[in-house]
């Protein structure tokens, strides 16, 4: 995966700051208009975008496949985390001038085939991967800032499984795992 520029990356937590303003005054995430970023941002791309407030988690919300363009996806998942985070209340405007912005850019997620539950915790890589959990309709995704959180592997599984609304236990033939890695930064 392709590091982004300094600039590209200002650009960006620009764009994200700017579609929550745009969205404390019109309710809408920012209209991004294309021809006026770098074409490097105008590629497909998958971003989450994490919002944090005087040192805690504010908001959280991405895409895990590239299906628009990235500087658009910035824009519609900075909204998103601002405003429908379903965890929190949407943001205010008091609460604007404080925001902290965090972008990972993540590469396209590779199937992750494993054996078995021990084969994965093996096969994990702390502070690397992000991982995608998929059984039936139970979907949840950590990034690989969670590692920090949790750092043991049979803990980062366990979380995981939690999100996506399974018993810490739970182990079949069908779940199946994807990889991913992030490019990170923020302000």
């Amino acid at each position: 995966m392709k590091e982004h520029t300094p600039e590209e990356r200002r650009i960006l937590l620009e764009v994200a700051a700017a579609s929550i303003r745009h969205g404390l005054e019109t309710g809408h995430p920012l209209p991004v208009r294309l021809e006026d970023y770098p074409e490097s941002l105008r590629e497909p791309g998958a971003a989450f975008v994490t919002l944090n407030l005087d040192g805690r988690l504010r908001g959280c919300i991405g895409s895990l496949q590239a299906i628009r363009p990235l500087v658009e996806d910035v824009a519609e998942n900075a909204f998103a985390a601002a405003f429908r985070d379903p965890r929190f209340p949407p943001v205010t405007a008091e609460e604007y001038p404080r925001l902290e912005y965090h972008i990972s850019i993540l590469s396209k997620p590779e199937p992750f085939p494993v054996e078995s539950e021990a084969d994965l915790l093996a096969k994990l890589r702390p502070g690397i991967d992000g991982l995608v959990l998929i059984e039936g309709n139970h979907r949840a995704t950590f990034l690989p800032s969670v590692w920090e959180q949790l750092p043991d592997p049979r803990q980062f599984l366990a979380n995981l499984k939690i999100k996506a609304s399974l018993p810490v236990d739970y182990w079949s033939d069908t779940i199946r795992f994807e990889r991913y890695t992030v490019e990170e930064f923020g302000n």
